[in-house]
């Protein structure tokens, strides 16, 4: 039984199997060696902060495949109203551009909707033109044509018109829309206008 380990031991030691071993270890040691470097690669890769883009004005729903998306889960949070912008495009993002950020990272926008929202319309009578243009403003509508008509209530909005016709607070409406204003004005005004048209006419 000895003599049998003995041989076992001196057969593991014979130059041809003594380097076959030694080559193994080598190769043991090195795919361990590669296989550490590559994961720490990954984990320190994965912590690593990127700048990010600038989304805005870009259409939504083509980040899904722009390159430049890949790297962060794109999601819409809320739709906006601007008739300046096209239907879809990005309003505004958060992240914001330029941010260093991580990998992987949620970047929530805000799309322009392509249905204006509907809202109620201010009263706007008997308050000046100055404060009916605040108004119309704040309610994202818009000022329309101002037509002059005597009054002894300068400036004084009498009457509010949408398409030609009179429309009353709290009428639903279009954000955008077009507001028309009948405005006062003393009647030495009026005539004043008229006489300088006049003049200036060839």
């Amino acid at each position: 039984m000895k003599n049998s380990r003995k041989e076992k031991i001196k057969d593991f030691f014979r130059p041809h199997r003594l380097g076959f071993h030694i080559l193994l270890a080598i190769g043991i040691t090195l795919v361990i060696a590669i296989t550490t470097l590559f994961l720490l690669d990954i984990y320190t890769d994965h912590g690593k902060e990127i700048e990010m883009p600038n989304f805005i004005g870009k259409d939504a729903n083509q980040l899904v495949s722009d390159s430049l998306s890949d790297d962060f889960i794109i999601e819409v949070t809320e739709s906006i109203f601007d008739k300046k912008m096209p239907p879809g495009s990005v309003l505004k993002q958060d992240p914001h551009p330029h941010e260093m950020v991580k990998k992987g990272r949620k970047v929530y926008l805000t799309i322009a909707s392509d249905l204006p929202p509907k809202i109620k319309m201010p009263q706007l009578v008997d308050v000046s033109l100055r404060q009916a243009e605040i108004m119309l403003k704040a309610k994202g509508l818009e000022l329309g044509s101002v037509i002059y008509k005597a009054s002894p209530y300068e400036n004084v909005v009498l009457e509010q018109l949408y398409k030609g016709r009179s429309i009353s607070s709290d009428t639903e409406i279009s954000m955008g829309e077009s507001i028309t204003l009948v405005v006062g004005r003393d009647i030495e005004s009026m005539m004043l206008d008229s006489l300088t048209q006049i003049e200036m006419e060839p």
